[in-house]
C-alpha cells in the first residue's frame, strides 16, 4: 500500500485538503494526516468537520501537529509523497528558510532533504514578495508548486469541479489514476 503525508495548514482552501485525502483514500492510499491549529479552524469553516472527522477511516491516521517524533518527521521512514495542501505563507516561509518547528514543516524538510516528492499547494491571494522568492526557491531545490488556481477551458459547473481540477494535478504528479475532470485532447477548439 502507497503512504502519503498530507498536512492541512491555515490557507483558506480547506476543501482541497479534504478532497485530496479523499481521492487518495479511494486510490487505495493510506495516509498520515497532519492539521495545524490553523488548518483545523479552516476545516470548521469551510467544511464544517474537525480533524478527528475526516480522519475517521482506517485508513488515515491523524498525527499530533507538535509531535516532532512522529513517524512522518524522520527520514528513516518512508513515504512515497508529501503534501501539503492547502499550504499558508507562514508554511512556505518556513519550510524555504529551513525551520522545522511543527511536524507539518518538519515533514516536508525530511522529504527535501530525503530527496522525495514534496508537493505545496498555496491559496493565497495575492502572493508577497517574500512568499514568491521562497517558492522559486522551493521549486530550485525540487518541490513541485501547484497554486490552487483552477483552469476554466473545461467549463466546470460546480465549485466541486473547481477542487476536483486542483486535486487532479496533484494526483497526476504521483501518479494516481483518477477520473477528477476531462483530459485536454487538443480538439477543444477549432483551426479557423
Amino acid at each position: 500500500m502507497q503512504e502519503a503525508v498530507v498536512a492541512i495548514t491555515g490557507a483558506s482552501g480547506a476543501r482541497y485538503g479534504v478532497r485530496l485525502v479523499d481521492a487518495l483514500v479511494d486510490a487505495g492510499w493510506s495516509i498520515h494526516l497532519i492539521v495545524t491549529r490553523e488548518g483545523a479552524i479552516n476545516l470548521d469553516l469551510e467544511c464544517g468537520i474537525t480533524p478527528e472527522q475526516l480522519a475517521d477511516n482506517p485508513a488515515i491516521t491523524l498525527e499530533d501537529n507538535n509531535n516532532l517524533a512522529a513517524r512522518s518527521a524522520s527520514g528513516s521512514a518512508r513515504f512515497d509523497a508529501y503534501i501539503v495542501c492547502p499550504t499558508s505563507g507562514t508554511t512556505i516561509g518556513k519550510i524555504a528558510s529551513g525551520i522545522s518547528d511543527n511536524l507539518a514543516t518538519r515533514s516536508a524538510l525530511v522529504a527535501m532533504k530525503e530527496r522525495r516528492k514534496l508537493i505545496l499547494v498555496p491559496r493565497e491571494a495575492p502572493y508577497s514578495t517574500p512568499h514568491l522568492k521562497a517558492m522559486a526557491n522551493l521549486s530550485e531545490w525540487g518541490v513541485v508548486i501547484i497554486p490552487a488556481s483552477p483552469g476554466f477551458y473545461h467549463k466546470p459547473e460546480s465549485i466541486e469541479e473547481l477542487i476536483d481540477f486542483i486535486v487532479a494535478r496533484i494526483l497526476d504528479q504521483i501518479d494516481v489514476e483518477h477520473n477528477l475532470g476531462k483530459r485536454w485532447s487538443g480538439e477543444e477548439t477549432t483551426s479557423q
